[in-house]
């Protein structure tokens, strides 16, 4: 495996337009090898700038498949839910088919979800690209500290997550490095400590998620520790 790649950039804005401009690139190389672009979405303040950005370009999005990284157990409706909010900041606004856009129904509880995900993204694999984000407890996706889970789980019930609410669905880290490209997004100063600890032990949940090609972190200067 490659070893990480870090930029920094000036701003939280500057990762964004960054990222935008690396979705772009791996779109058109992953249509142009296979016919389609498969990426797995994050929730959070700095993909949704992404994908405001995105909303507003001109994309091949006949052939995007959208799938979630995680999801919280929530009305589906709900404003916190990660699919509500790609929905509002892009999905609402282009025309990628319905059928190809993944949600998990984690409405329905952590465990039924996760078995009913497991199904739709069983045979999705390899990603084109997974997109990620690091929480100040270094968690990613719904993967915290000191939670272990089966190696053969391809997608995980939470229950007892630290964060509101505690029932949660996510996608294994076995599962999110199964990707051709890997792309973190990091923001603020409140994540510098957990930069830290990834960049000299790796002893964080975001650090088990390995990629096919290559692995990117796009950091604003705030969240740099250095």
């Amino acid at each position: 495996m490659n070893r990480l790649q870090w930029k920094v950039l000036d701003s939280a804005e500057g990762v964004a337009q960054v990222a935008s401009q690396r979705i772009t690139e791996l779109e058109q190389q992953a249509i142009q090898q296979h016919g389609q672009f498969r990426i797995v979405l994050a929730g959070g303040s700095t993909p949704q700038k992404v994908y405001q950005l995105l909303s507003e370009q001109t994309h091949d999005w006949q052939h995007w498949h959208i799938y979630f990284g995680d999801e919280r157990c929530l009305p589906a409706d709900d404003a916190a839910r990660n699919s509500e909010m790609a929905r509002q900041a892009l999905l609402a606004t282009v025309t990628i088919p319905s059928s190809q856009i993944y949600v998990i129904p984690a409405e329905l509880g952590p465990e039924e979800a996760a078995q009913r995900y497991t199904r739709t993204i069983e045979h999705a694999m390899p990603f084109d690209l997974v997109l990620l984000g690091l929480g100040e407890d270094g968690h990613t996706a719904s993967l915290f500290p000191g939670d272990i889970h089966p190696a053969n789980q391809l997608v995980v019930p939470v229950n007892n997550a630290p964060k509101s609410p505690p029932q949660r669905v996510s996608l294994s880290a076995g599962v999110l490095s199964e990707c051709r490209h890997l792309l973190f997004l990091v923001v603020g100063d409140g994540k510098r400590n957990a930069v830290s600890r990834w960049r000299s032990t790796g002893d964080i949940p975001a650090a088990s998620v390995g990629w096919l090609e290559t692995g990117e972190v796009l950091l604003d200067q705030a969240a740099w520790n250095e």
